[in-house]
């Protein structure tokens, strides 16, 4: 027997300004019998390297998606009536211990997990993506990994620091929990420490779509080349919001100038359709930094269009819960 998924509070009732501030105004999860998606928050950012304020993204973004709504046409979809999402909340992590905070993130995460609801997760700072990636390995194996952003994020330490937000992706090859024949960069740009990191960089398995190809070759080329690098695989996605101009997210702990625009991040991510998306993150969202909600805005976009490519893989009937 199945039931029909909760909605969001509706706007022509109560107005988008008004009440609880959950992503895309969604019931919380302990309001549901259960979620197919549900959307999280990381409220940390102890690895950051350079501006600090991540840590209060995860509130900024949800008060910047009061103005969601609920059928998305570029993707033909209303994620929000085909299956139950909602909102689990913050995982609440210590800030002085960085390792801590990477066992209580992939803890939590397997939990939430364990009944087969995908995450889309709001950050914080890049470090969470390790423990995201060792939670989604535990069901899935190595994942591929398509990673938005201005930076590589292979580095091997920080001031001797093996755990940062410059670190996840290369301690994630070392672990053997991605797919290291799929594994693309797409946005880097701007100076490097050496040629040794590309060097590097690409050892780890790493093809790098930077910010000047995608403008060069277009999102249509982009998004064929990444279709054909990740095939089948699992594929778990995370977008760091600088890999954004700083004219389309200001609101970011290390800008870069080059970068992409939000509309073709966007254009990208809605090229995955049909892909077996089994994770995502949006991540490095600093509001001090932030102007008229630029950057939350565009944060929340992003993790609604991840909610939507993850709908059109997981719709289907529900069994209703006793």
């Amino acid at each position: 027997m199945t039931t029909e998924p909760r909605g969001p509070v509706d706007s022509s009732r109560i107005p988008r300004y008004a009440g609880p501030a959950t992503f895309a105004r969604l019931p919380r999860l302990d309001e549901v019998p259960r979620a197919d998606i549900a959307v999280v928050g990381v409220p940390f950012d102890t690895g950051v390297s350079y501006r600090p304020g991540a840590r209060f993204a995860p509130a900024a973004v949800r008060e910047a998606s009061r103005l969601l709504r609920p059928y998305h046409p570029a993707l033909d979809v209303s994620p929000f009536a085909t299956v139950q999402v909602a909102d689990a909340g913050d995982i609440p992590v210590n800030p002085f211990d960085i390792n801590e905070a990477i066992e209580t993130v992939e803890h939590e995460a397997s939990r939430l997990q364990s009944d087969g609801t995908k995450l889309v997760t709001i950050g914080g700072d890049h470090t969470i993506a390790l423990p995201l990636l060792r939670a989604v390995a535990k069901r899935h194996g190595p994942v591929a990994v398509l990673h938005f952003d201005a930076h590589l994020d292979t580095w091997d330490t920080y001031f001797g620091a093996e755990y940062t937000h410059g670190t996840p992706f290369r301690r994630a090859v070392e672990e053997g929990i991605v797919d290291t024949e799929a594994l693309s960069h797409v946005g880097t740009r701007g100076p490097l420490y050496g040629k040794r990191d590309l060097e590097e960089d690409r050892r780890l398995g790493f093809g790098i779509v930077t910010s000047s190809d995608v403008l060069r070759r277009g999102v249509d080329e982009t998004v064929d080349a990444l279709r054909q690098r990740i095939g089948d695989r699992p594929l778990y996605v995370s977008v760091d919001i600088d890999v954004l101009d700083p004219a389309h997210a200001p609101g970011t702990g290390t800008p870069e100038a080059g970068g992409m625009t939000s509309r073709e991040l966007l254009e990208i991510l809605r090229g995955l359709a049909g892909l077996n998306l089994v994770g995502g993150d949006v991540v490095e969202v600093a509001p001090a930094y932030d102007h008229a909600d630029i950057t939350s805005v565009a944060a929340s976009h992003v993790a609604y269009d991840l909610i939507s490519l993850f709908t059109l893989d997981s719709a289907g009937p529900r069994e209703e819960q006793t």
